[in-house]
């Protein structure tokens, strides 16, 4: 798991071939200004899930993991906790690996959890499982999904 400014993503650009590409589109897209929804970047390898989302607690929140894309998930709006384990310490899953969905729940507790401010942003590789949209409030993020492989 990575936790970093838009500052300083030039510093992450060079761990996937694509991810020039999504900061790219996050330095030329007003992304405030696009509805939820799901916009195309590079056909499967690299899209983009806008999301207004009512925030939850800690205690609702379920760990999740993706085995095909990774994540960076950045917050446009409102404040964001986000829970983190490795997935290897994940011992109680809530059901199967989705394929379909590319997604697995968990009921254990987060590790840690981290704040998450606007500007933001996180990327969560396979291995990383995640608990997002811990707030009090709504939550306006951006979900670039990246093909793992």
């Amino acid at each position: 798991m990575i936790l970093s400014t838009l500052s300083l993503s030039s510093r992450y650009a060079a761990l996937h071939p694509l991810f020039p590409r999504a900061f790219d589109y996050i330095r030329n897209t007003d992304l405030l200004a696009l509805a939820p929804g799901r916009y195309p970047i590079v056909g499967e390898q690299l899209f983009v899930i806008v999301e207004n989302a009512a925030g939850r607690t800690r205690a609702e929140a379920k760990l999740e993991c993706h085995r095909k894309y990774i994540d960076i998930q950045l917050i446009l709006d409102g404040a964001e906790e986000m829970g983190w384990k490795p997935l290897a310490g994940c011992t109680q899953p809530v059901s199967d690996y989705s394929a379909e969905k590319d997604i697995r729940f968990f009921h254990d507790a987060p590790a840690s959890w981290v704040a998450v401010p606007p500007g933001h942003f996180c990327i969560f590789f396979p291995e990383d499982a995640h608990a997002p949209l811990v707030a009090n409030g709504n939550i306006r993020k951006a979900i670039f999904k990246v093909a793992a492989e």
